[in-house]
């Protein structure tokens, strides 16, 4: 006989929908189960060569890309390794967790950094970007670091605005943006926007396993590498130009590439105008949802700008004396519904509901119908009606698509 303490799994399947990690389609689970060849081959080399181009791409630039075998934390040491000289200094955005993470691994590698500080709910104010700028008048500021889109707070930053902060103040500065949760979710225009390094990571809107980073690199950027005397190797991009593949100073993981060659068939199939506009539906039906909640002083959007809300994930603050890691274990317990938690400051304050990547309506409703029950079966105030007010959006934007195809 079980012992009665132990919690007994939901069963039906796992509604995945934390920020990522994303659901990975079953196409793509496929791809990467490919058996072994020689990376060497032609045939791969082809596919390779498909890959790069498509994700190029995805990134909308025609400029350098390095592909490293790590998560998307790789990706940021290789871009601060291969970009600047030990106690140069750098100028980081506060979005949130993930911005100071950054941070910390400059001050880590021996950098400098100064922060524009910013109130995690409302976001950076790029004015007093501007004016730190204006003011490194010798410019000692050798990198801007930007995090597009900032997972823990729910919120996104306008890159545009960055590049026409940097600009506006004639500064030199390398124009340095993850792109680790915002790449095929939110428009990202690397050439465009003058961004310098691009920072990706497979697992979030490319709907692949974790463990594949990239950079995008500017012509810009490759002439800063050239000077840079930061300690590197596995992620040195002179050694990786020698490389036949010009990446990985070792063995190519070729099951990534089977999988993003899927995966960039399935974001082409579908176009990037479609998807950004699918993300952005699905990500104002849960808002909408949010917003019904928070009513009878219920749950609120954490992030308190209309103009920034990420289309990628949403942060959900719960009312004081209420612990959102509780209302995460009963809907994984209950419903099989695994939901993101708070991040630093916000653990146990913030639960996430990811809604990107491989993702419908359907999928959608019923994360949130999870999350409904779970806040009544929790005894947290909230109005009722969330997913109600959810559907009826969603229902609506698809009778307007269907008029308009009419």
């Amino acid at each position: 006989m079980e012992p009665t303490n132990v919690t007994k799994p939901a069963r039906g399947r796992l509604f995945f929908a934390n920020p990522g990690p994303t659901t990975i389609p079953d196409s793509i689970l496929k791809a990467v189960s490919h058996h072994t060849v020689d990376f060497m081959d032609a045939s791969f080399m082809d596919l390779y060569t498909g890959c790069v181009a498509g994700l190029k791409r995805v990134l909308q630039t025609r400029q350098h890309l390095f592909f490293y075998t790590a998560s998307g934390h790789g990706a940021w040491e290789a871009s601060l390794v291969n970009l600047l000289s030990p106690n140069d200094l750098i100028l980081v955005i506060e979005t949130g967790n993930f911005s100071e993470s950054w941070a910390r691994m400059a001050e880590g590698l021996g950098l400098r950094v100064k922060t524009v500080a910013a109130d995690w709910r409302r976001g950076a104010d790029l004015a007093t970007l501007r004016a730190a700028l204006a003011e490194d008048t010798g410019h000692e500021i050798k990198a801007v670091c930007a995090v597009h889109n900032e997972t823990s707070t729910g919120m996104f930053l306008p890159l545009d605005q960055v590049r026409a902060a940097l600009d506006a103040t004639k500064h030199p500065a390398l124009f340095l943006a993850d792109t680790i949760s915002s790449l095929g979710c939110l428009d990202f225009r690397m050439d465009e926007w003058g961004v310098d390094c691009a920072v990706g990571g497979s697992q979030k809107g490319l709907m692949l396993p974790t463990g594949l980073s990239f950079t995008g690199v500017s012509d810009k950027a490759m002439a800063a590498h050239a000077k840079s005397t930061m300690p590197k190797f596995y992620m040195n991009w002179t050694m990786m130009l020698g490389r036949p593949h010009k990446s990985f100073i070792g063995t190519v993981p070729i099951a990534f590439f089977y999988g993003l060659q899927e995966s960039l068939r399935l974001i082409e199939e579908e176009g990037l105008a479609e998807l950004f506009a699918r993300h952005a539906r699905l990500g104002e039906a849960v808002r909408r949802c949010v917003r019904q909640w928070s009513g009878n002083n219920g749950p609120q959007l954490y992030c308190l700008d209309p103009s920034r809300l990420s289309n990628s994930v949403t942060a959900v603050q719960m009312p004081d004396g209420f612990s959102a890691d509780a209302l995460r274990a009963t809907a994984m317990q209950r419903f099989n519904v695994s939901l993101g938690g708070g991040l630093s400051r916000l653990n146990g304050k913030v639960f996430r509901i990811g809604h990107m990547g491989d993702l419908n309506e359907p999928m959608v409703l019923g994360t949130l119908a999870a999350v409904e029950m779970a806040l009544k079966i929790n005894g947290v105030p909230h109005a009722a009606g969330g997913v109600a007010a959810a559907m009826e959006y969603l229902a609506g934007e698809q009778m307007q698509a269907t008029a308009k195809a009419a």
